[in-house]
């Protein structure tokens, strides 16, 4: 693993470039199955089929990326809510505690065994068409208005401080590895009830 660093930022001098590429985990890693394969672009297509290969047959759920991304692809996808968050705190929309509860309560719950494109796919009667033809004028206006709002600056900004405040009202510093510790414990939790139910889901499709 590489972090975000893409391969091809460390690879292109190496002679063996080809056998190159990130295979990059997600924290913490023995509770959550997802690898992110992360091909550089002279990596060896075999090389990246025999990588995915090797983890699914360990028990991982790798994903693919076909080019090179900063974030790659779970980061992407994490750091435009968090930006969301941070703005909706900043903006005065609501509370930390309130987004991680919109988070934690909402779309949490749905996003722990599904993706966003198989739940717009199940929010409209005809899929994902008719859920863009329903919703996806406001959507792309609404988020229009997200991008015309613009990133903002994190470090050392003063949202930095309400919500590490609210954090910290919530969960005391000297805490803090007592709730990483819940953390992992309902996260293995979780694991384990999403294979016991993938297990059945295979035992009543075989005796179909």
């Amino acid at each position: 693993s590489s972090s975000c660093i893409a391969p091809s930022q460390f690879t292109e001098e190496l002679k063996h470039r080809a056998q190159c590429l990130v295979a990059h985990p997600v924290n913490p890693p023995h509770y959550l199955p997802l690898v992110e394969i992360v091909p550089s672009p002279w990596t060896d297509a075999a090389v990246t089929e025999r990588t995915v290969a090797l983890m699914k047959k360990l028990g991982q759920a790798p994903v693919t990326l076909k080019k090179e991304a900063n974030g790659f692809i779970l980061n992407r996808l994490q750091y435009a809510l968090l930006m969301e968050a941070w703005r909706c705190v900043e903006d005065g929309i609501c509370s930390p505690e309130d987004c991680d509860t919109a988070v934690s309560q909402g779309l949490g719950l749905r996003w722990s065994f599904m993706g966003p494109f198989e739940t717009i796919d199940l929010n409209a009667p005809e899929g994902v068409k008719d859920y863009c033809e329903r919703y996806g004028e406001n959507i792309t206006v609404c988020c229009q208005e997200q991008d015309a709002l613009g990133a903002r600056a994190m470090k050392g900004s003063d949202t930095a401080d309400i919500i590490h405040a609210a954090m910290r009202k919530a969960v005391p510093a000297q805490k803090l590895t007592e709730r990483r510790k819940w953390r992992d414990q309902r996260l293995a939790a979780l694991y384990l009830h999403k294979r016991e139910q993938l297990l059945k889901e295979q035992q009543a499709a075989t005796s179909q």
